[in-house]
C-alpha cells in the first residue's frame, strides 16, 4: 500500500498562487493519480486527475486556473494553482485512481488551501 503525503497548502489572497505536492512512498509511474478537494460542509470532489500515460482531466471549476502534473523520477505529484479564488478553499488531498474516474487509494492528511483577503 503506497503512502501519499501532500504539502504546499497555506494562505493566499486572492488571485494569488499555490503549489501542492503529494510525495509518495514508492514509484508511482504505473498510477493514475487525483486531486481531491473538500470543503466545509461540503462533498470530496475531484479537482484533477492524470493518468500514468499523461492524460489529464479537471473540474470545471479549475479548468484554465490549475495544472497537474507527475514527476515519476522523484515519485511525486503536483498541482499548481494560479488565480486563487475564495471558493478554492478547501482541504486538497491526493490519492491513486483507476482511469480518471475510480478512486482506488485510500486518503492522507491532505493539505489545507485557504484563500482569504
Amino acid at each position: 500500500q503506497v503512502q501519499l503525503v501532500e504539502s504546499g497548502g497555506g494562505l493566499v489572497q486572492p488571485g494569488g498562487s499555490l503549489r501542492l505536492s503529494c510525495a509518495a512512498s514508492r514509484s508511482i509511474f504505473s498510477d493514475d493519480m487525483g486531486w481531491f478537494r473538500q470543503a466545509p460542509g461540503k462533498q470530496r470532489e475531484l479537482v484533477a486527475g492524470i493518468t500514468s500515460d499523461g492524460r489529464t482531466r479537471f473540474a470545471d471549476s479549475v479548468k484554465g486556473r490549475f495544472t497537474i502534473s507527475r514527476d515519476n523520477a522523484k515519485s511525486t505529484m503536483y498541482l499548481q494553482m494560479n488565480s486563487l479564488k475564495p471558493e478554492d478553499t478547501a482541504v486538497y488531498y491526493c490519492t491513486r485512481m483507476l482511469g480518471l474516474t475510480l478512486i482506488i487509494g485510500s486518503w492522507g492528511q491532505g493539505t489545507q488551501v485557504t484563500v482569504s483577503s
